[in-house]
């Protein structure tokens, strides 16, 4: 066997000349389409239209050529079949042994911005997908390429023995019906989207890699880190790192959680995290005041964390940064004199990442879960609450401060993990409970971790009280106002000792249970 003909058509055209020119160089006959075979014959490559081949003419603007037998029986045909041989001898037809195709640029059509529905349907490629899966579905006989990285090594064994090896033809296979196969989940999903139907009874998604992870979770673990097609700019997968090593899985997942809870805040905001909690948050004038709270909400848990900003980080913050060992430091930018501090610390790894988006303004996505045999799909949590949306349920209502405060505590709260309390005070926190089986339990660890700082602090609970055993530990501590979601049927129990105590309530009728 070996490489006779090569029907190439491609969108993406990096690469393509040069790569046809050897092929003729070869002795491979090329047969192409459209824009293709008219930017080959101008750089002086021969090549031979598909209507030469099909007899028949590219019509309805290019949406069929190449859905022919001629094209198809030349892809499909198993050549050590011999009826197969039989009928392509019978009636005149010619062997395909390389397809080079790559498809129309959905993805880059949808994302323009206010792109029109019509133009997004213009840009389903029909006849490309149809040619790699005929030819995937054939590599006993028939090589095909779908990426311009495999033209090297395509080219190198066509060079050495005249064809391509077996195990590349299998490669080479599994990489078509991948990628067809995600070409296709996007347009399903651009579709869903559009119908109104983002939980449909096929949920198909696709992901792109970024880069192979040394390890999981733990060493024994293999990882690797993926990223969703079109995902904004403020996102962790589109994240320019410019300094440090390679991010662990941990990293990644941790500095996801710090990226979500510091786009809850308009305001300077900066935010410590350590295994997907936040240690310290704290908000002020500027990036620096910001990191001072924060880092002296936890000065201890901060060690070794992930440090989140809203704003650029400068000179004066990146000297207090560069006083302590952290993972990463995440922000939308760096001052050059930052930078130059920062750097120097070889283990740190520093991450621009993408404009923010303001809080109200962001919008749900879904989120992806995996279970053993299966996955669980939601909406992200990016609901938010104002002072107006606020029901105060005891005799005393909070102060301008305590409101403050309070609603500070709820847009943290809302991303510890479950069950989970919040302390906060000065535009920071001071004491974190998460990830307890029991409510009270988690205060009387926010609690201890606040100390003396608890008293004329407020609390934010991610869910409601069960009974009043939380506010009677509360009151103890000095907290002297409460912000949760209400809805227990034991909701008069916690108002009752709200109001013994002298405590300001407010309930914001919405959870966040964070598992």
């Amino acid at each position: 066997m070996s490489i006779k003909r090569a029907l190439v058509s491609v969108s993406d055209k990096q690469g393509i000349v040069d790569f046809c020119r050897e092929l003729s160089a070869l002795g491979v006959e090329i047969i192409s389409t459209g824009g293709t075979s008219t930017l080959l014959a101008k750089e002086g490559v021969p090549v031979i239209g598909i209507s030469d081949v099909t007899g028949f003419p590219e019509i309805m603007d290019g949406r069929v050529k190449t859905l022919h037998p001629a094209v198809h029986s030349g892809l499909l045909a198993v050549r050590d079949n011999e009826e197969h041989t039989k009928q392509m001898s019978e009636l005149g037809l010619d062997y395909i042994d390389l397809v080079v195709v790559n498809l129309y640029p959905f993805a880059q059509t949808i994302a323009k911005p206010d792109v029109a529905y019509e133009e997004a349907i213009e840009n389903i490629d029909i006849g490309g997908p149809t040619m790699l899966r005929s030819a995937a579905k054939n590599h006993a006989f028939v090589s095909v390429v779908v990426d311009a990285g495999d033209y090297a090594q395509v080219l190198e064994e066509i060079r050495a023995e005249g064809d391509t090896t077996l195990d590349t033809r299998k490669r080479l296979a599994a990489k078509v019906f991948r990628h067809t196969a995600a070409y296709d989940a996007l347009i399903a999903d651009y579709l869903a989207n559009v119908t109104g139907e983002p939980l449909p009874e096929r949920y198909t998604v696709t992901y792109e890699k970024i880069q192979d992870l040394r390890y999981g979770e733990n060493p024994h673990q293999k990882a690797a880190f993926y990223r969703k097609p079109l995902a904004a700019s403020d996102t962790l997968t589109a994240a320019e790192q410019l300094h440090g090593k390679e991010l662990s899985y941990n990293n990644i997942n941790d500095a996801n959680a710090a990226l979500q809870i510091v786009k809850e805040f308009e305001e300077p905001a900066v935010v410590a995290v350590k295994h997907m909690n936040p240690c310290g948050v704290g908000v002020g004038e500027s990036v620096y005041e910001a990191y001072q709270k924060a880092y002296n909400a936890d000065p201890t848990s901060i060690f070794g964390g992930i440090v989140a900003a809203n704003r650029i980080i400068d000179q004066d913050t990146a000297n207090l940064l560069k006083d302590i060992f952290l993972e990463i430091v995440l922000a939308p930018g760096f001052t050059d004199e930052a930078l130059e501090i920062l750097t120097k610390k070889k283990n740190i790894r520093l991450l621009k990442i993408g404009q923010l988006s303001a809080a109200g303004a962001r919008k749900s996505s879904f989120v992806v879960t995996s279970i053993e045999g299966g996955m669980v799909v939601q909406e992200s949590d990016v609901h938010s609450v104002n002072a107006e949306d606020l029901q105060v349920v005891t005799d005393r209502k909070p102060s301008e401060e305590e409101l403050k405060q309070l609603l500070f505590g709820w847009k943290v709260v809302k991303h510890v993990k479950s069950n989970a309390i919040v302390l906060a005070a000065d535009d920071m926190t001071v004491g974190v409970g998460a990830g307890q089986m029991n409510r009270v339990g988690a205060a009387k660890i926010a609690i201890e971790q606040a100390g003396e700082k608890a008293k004329g602090a407020v609390l934010a609970s991610d869910a409601f009280f069960p009974m009043g055993d939380t506010l009677e530990l509360a009151a103890k501590a000095g907290i002297t106002a409460v912000i949760q979601p209400g809805g227990s049927i034991k909701d008069e129990e916690s108002i009752k000792v709200a109001n013994e105590y002298g405590i300001a309530m407010v309930f914001t009728g919405v959870r966040h249970f964070k598992h």
